[in-house]
């Protein structure tokens, strides 16, 4: 009889926090975002982040509070002898959180942890090469985004993208837009809309323009999106959300469409910014 209590005790207690946690985080996030935001912090993105003063002061503070539960949430963790400093962390949160500026997501939920490397770093890769033949090769990587919990970035190629916004090319923005997309578990340059209604309109603006830039690359035409889009949908998600931060007014004229339906998932103009 006890044991019996003991249990449905358990289970009682187990329901009330599952139906508790997301208010509870709401509530802890809500008070992270509250915080004063240290001068010091205020001056390292100022300098880091080229466009901070370019937002509107309503933009800045929305995204100092996302920075603070970014930081209060993620664990950042040096490889290959690294020491994460402040600097390092308040620029890839700022970054990563100027894909959430305005309450379009949600924390990247099934990221834990950011690893970050001096440099270049080195992965094994298993490539099928033929029928039956499996060929494991050392590659060079930049970043990387895991479905299940791991960011991996270059602190060298952070600093490169920091001094050259405009080139289209940013790792952050880059594999966190793989965060985006990743978030129901799949990597297929989809991420979760607001409406079922959306899903129409994604696959008709993306289809057209990743078979654009497929055609282009294969003709050698020059493209205001880097050619690696043209690997997959989901590379082309993340090349597609690097650009449209960093050569808005390109994307404007050279793909409406597809800058227009970027501009409503993530409720952003960067185009005001420049």
């Amino acid at each position: 009889m006890v044991a019996t209590i003991i249990v449905f005790l358990i289970i009682g207690l187990i329901i009330i926090v599952i139906i508790f946690s997301p208010f509870l985080i709401k509530q802890q996030r809500s008070r992270f975002k509250k915080r004063s935001f240290p001068p010091l912090w205020n001056a390292i993105i100022e300098n880091n982040f080229p466009f901070y003063l370019r937002i509107s002061p309503i933009e800045r503070r929305r995204l100092q509070g996302h920075i603070q539960v970014f930081l209060a949430e993620k664990q950042f963790i040096g490889c290959g002898q690294l020491q994460v400093t402040e600097e390092m962390k308040l620029t890839i949160a700022a970054v990563a959180c100027l894909l959430l500026l305005n309450e379009r997501g949600e924390y990247f939920p099934k990221l834990r942890s950011i690893l970050i490397y001096p440099s270049t770093y080195f992965v094994n890769e298993t490539v099928a090469t033929g029928n039956y033949i499996i060929e494991e090769r050392r590659v060079a990587r930049l970043g990387e985004s895991w479905i299940k919990d791991q960011v991996i970035l270059s602190w060298e190629q952070v600093q490169q993208d920091i001094v050259n916004w405009r080139d289209g090319h940013n790792v952050i923005l880059h594999e966190f837009a793989h965060q985006l997309d990743q978030e129901d578990g799949k990597a297929e340059g989809v991420p979760i809309l607001p409406r079922n209604s959306d899903y129409v309109t994604w696959a008709r603006v993306m289809t057209k323009e990743y078979q654009q830039l497929c055609n282009d690359v294969q003709k050698g035409a020059k493209t205001v999106m880097n050619s690696y889009g043209a690997t997959n949908p989901a590379e082309f998600f993340a090349v597609a959300t690097e650009t449209f931060f960093e050569k808005p007014h390109q994307l404007l004229k050279q793909h409406p469409p597809l800058y227009e339906l970027l501009q409503s998932y993530y409720q952003l103009d960067p185009g005001q910014w420049v």
